[in-house]
């Protein structure tokens, strides 16, 4: 039998039943749009993890200073670390055992009937803070060189700390009470996208948190610009502390290429398996559809046969039709698959991504699910002997 002749009976053995045709097709098509779909969304979801990664993580390299007979790092040498190619700022943290409990109230006021004082963790720190952490200040300003020089009696508080003391506007110049000592507020911090444990602090000015225990400075927190981190974490040490560079202990992030294929490994690989089940289940119903044709077209297979055909060529146009299914079913599966994906991104504002080879190779693969279905119904239809059939 010549090839196109061939192609000529399958088609019209596909279009002489155009709704079951389309039915049989729709599995195929449901099952290839699904894994467009699952692939390109997991590549989608992939791009935004990863990016969300490089702007919160990747970006963030903390200095963590050890207790030292003398001081290994001065307030006053975190500007060295800003004029480091690659960093966006820097500040400096100083915590103790001793003030990470104390007793934080917002008046001088004694009331036994209810409960003023809340336990807070009070902490000391440079003025760049608020960059480094990426906050905002709800409520006044973060305090200057200027409080710091003078040694002002001033706080900024951290979001929550301010709900819990019950302050939340500084029109009038509220005060803390940090023990018996008081402190005016000129600030409220929020909205931290790192150190998020910050919103329950008390922040002081260096000069004034030495009576708590916090003078010394115990971490530097860094922001650095995309793909410095690995720079500048070999850098800052040296930067910090020049001949005690080994005594300090830098925290990294991982690399983010290493990162970035890891998310999407991870996710790639779940929605692939997703992907396929729904590919098993459009090949069981073209199986299942085809094995029934072939059951109703007994008479014509009889009569192919006692008219000259082989067995090869019986089996050659049930699985031609078979595979054609497949290949429409993809065509369209990979189609709508795309659009779906676009207009997902839309909906969701990110930026569609997707394997070109995934596109191109769809309909391929609809074309092999439909050959595989239809395998078992074409073999069988090759066995079947022409006087039975006829009869």
């Amino acid at each position: 039998m010549h090839p196109r002749d061939l192609l000529n009976e399958a088609v019209a053995g596909l279009l002489a039943r155009p709704v079951r045709s389309a039915l049989t097709t729709l599995g195929t098509v449901l099952g290839i749009t699904t894994l467009v779909v699952t692939l390109g969304v997991a590549a989608t979801a992939g791009n935004q993890i990863v990016g969300r990664f490089d702007e919160l993580i990747a970006t963030s390299v903390t200095v963590e200073v050890p207790e030292h007979p003398f001081p290994l790092v001065d307030w006053a040498d975190v500007s060295r670390v800003t004029r480091l190619r690659g960093v966006v700022s820097a500040a400096a943290l100083a915590e103790s055992k001793q003030s990470a409990n104390l007793s934080v109230r917002s008046n001088d006021i004694v009331d036994p009937a209810r409960i003023t004082d809340q336990t807070l963790t009070v902490l000391s720190s440079g003025p760049g803070l608020p960059a480094v952490v990426k906050g905002r200040m709800i409520e006044g300003r973060y305090f200057d060189a200027g409080h710091i020089a003078r040694g002002d009696k001033v706080v900024v508080l951290g979001q929550h700390a301010a709900k819990l003391l019950g302050i939340t506007r500084l029109t009038r110049a509220p005060a803390v009470f940090i023990g018996t000592q008081a402190y005016t507020v000129i600030g409220v911090l929020g909205e931290l996208k790192r150190e998020k444990s910050l919103a329950s602090a008390v922040l002081l000015p260096p000069a004034v948190g030495e009576r708590y225990g916090l003078g010394t400075v115990t971490r530097v927190l860094v922001d650095t610009g995309l793909g410095a981190a690995e720079l500048i974490a070999e850098q800052a040490p040296a930067a910090l502390s020049p001949g005690n560079e080994a005594l300090l202990q830098v925290i990294a992030p991982p690399s983010p290429t290493r990162a970035r294929d890891a998310v999407e490994g991870d996710v790639n690989a779940l929605f692939l398996i997703l992907g396929l089940v729904s590919l098993v289940v459009g090949a069981v119903g073209i199986a299942n559809v085809t094995l029934v044709t072939v059951m109703e077209r007994v008479a014509e297979i009889g009569l192919r046969r006692a008219l000259g055909a082989a067995r090869r060529h019986i089996a050659a146009q049930f699985l031609l039709e078979s595979s054609l299914t497949g290949l429409a079913g993809g065509v369209i599966g990979a189609s709508g698959g795309i659009v779906v994906i676009v207009m997902i991104c839309a909906v969701k504002q990110w930026t569609p991504v997707m394997d070109v080879r995934l596109a191109v190779m769809a309909p391929a693969a609809g074309a092999v699910v439909g050959l595989l279905a239809g395998l078992y119904p074409a073999l069988r239809a090759a066995r079947m002997e022409p006087v039975n059939a006829l009869r």
